[in-house]
C-alpha cells in the first residue's frame, strides 16, 4: 500500500500535470518585465502598468524621477507607456525650475 506506480521500465510514474495557460498569473510575484493584470501579480516595488497593447510590472518612482501628473480623471488608461505612481512618502509635482514661470511642465516625484 502506498507504492509509488512504476511504468515497463521500473521507473516510477508522476501524474502528469497539464501546464498552466500562459496568462494565468503564477503564485510568485512578477518581476520587472513580465506580464501581469494588475499591480499584486508584481513583487515589491513594482506596479503593474501599460506598455505598449500589454501590462508589465515596471519600478515604482523615486524621489526626482519624471511621474505622470493627470489632470483629468481616466485620462491614464489613454497612455500607452505608463508609468507607476511615486512611491509612499512621495507626490508628483511640477518641478520647481529657476527662470521663467511655467517653463517646463515637466512633474517629478518630491518628498511631501
Amino acid at each position: 500500500h502506498g507504492a509509488a506506480e512504476l511504468d515497463e521500465m521500473g521507473a516510477e510514474v508522476l501524474p502528469r500535470r497539464t501546464p498552466a495557460p500562459a496568462w494565468l498569473p503564477t503564485a510568485k510575484a512578477g518581476e520587472e518585465g513580465d506580464f501581469c493584470l494588475r499591480s499584486s501579480d508584481c513583487a515589491a516595488g513594482l506596479c503593474c502598468a501599460r506598455h505598449f497593447w500589454s501590462k508589465i510590472c515596471k519600478p515604482v518612482l523615486r524621489e526626482g524621477q519624471v511621474c505622470t501628473r493627470h489632470r483629468r480623471k481616466g485620462t491614464h488608461g489613454l497612455e500607452i507607456f505608463q508609468r507607476c505612481q511615486c512611491a509612499e512618502g512621495l507626490a508628483c509635482r511640477l518641478q520647481r525650475e529657476h527662470g521663467p514661470a511655467d517653463a517646463s511642465r515637466l512633474h517629478t516625484c518630491q518628498r511631501h
